[in-house]
């Protein structure tokens, strides 16, 4: 119903904001990851937005970029998952970090959001996994086939250090895997295995 609303700010709370757009308040569920790049009251912001309607409840959740709201509405398909542990998830994870515990079978990460319990987090990974594409692990606009070799690399060391490797065991993870594939998801999966073999 709402693709995105653009407004100035006139209220911020822990996890919602209201934009006055057009003398009209819209009050708007947020993620921590929105709420820290909104600006101030008084300033003016665009959010993409998903129009939720329940038995109990219509409300809207507003997204800083389109990627985090592609990953909410992916989150929610999954059986079990409402708007509310999806907004959970996307306050605990990044987007990136997310789909990087999606593709790497990181149940635990998932598991430390609020709402979101073991069998929830496997659910999460099971559905989702193969979902994910090389845009979602990286943040960028960029087609796989139009990377380097070495940026596919770079993007891989920089995937696992943020699942808690050192950089240097990130790399030899990744040395190690890079002459099997040159598909990002793909050098990750084989990084990961290679460690823990």
């Amino acid at each position: 119903m709402f693709a995105h609303i653009e407004g100035t700010v006139s209220e911020k709370s822990i996890d919602r904001i209201v934009l006055d757009a057009h003398g009209i308040g819209f009050d708007i569920n947020v993620s921590g990851a929105t709420l820290s790049v909104a600006p101030a009251v008084g300033g003016r912001m665009k959010l993409y937005t998903v129009f939720s309607v329940r038995e109990d409840a219509m409300e809207l959740y507003g997204f800083y970029s389109i990627e985090e709201k592609r990953m909410f509405e992916r989150l929610r398909s999954v059986n079990g998952v409402g708007p509310k542990v999806a907004m959970a998830i996307l306050s605990t994870l990044s987007v990136r970090d997310l789909s990087v515990a999606l593709v790497t079978g990181d149940a635990a990460s998932l598991a430390r959001a609020p709402g979101v319990g073991k069998k929830t987090a496997q659910r999460l990974v099971l559905e989702l996994k193969d979902k994910i594409d090389n845009d979602d692990l990286t943040g960028s606009g960029i087609a796989p086939v139009q990377r380097a070799r070495g940026g596919i690399e770079s993007e891989a060391v920089a995937a696992l250090t943020g699942l808690g490797f050192t950089g240097q065991e990130a790399e030899r993870a990744v040395g190690a895997a890079k002459a099997q594939t040159d598909d990002l998801q793909e050098l990750i999966r084989l990084a990961l295995k290679g460690r823990v073999s």
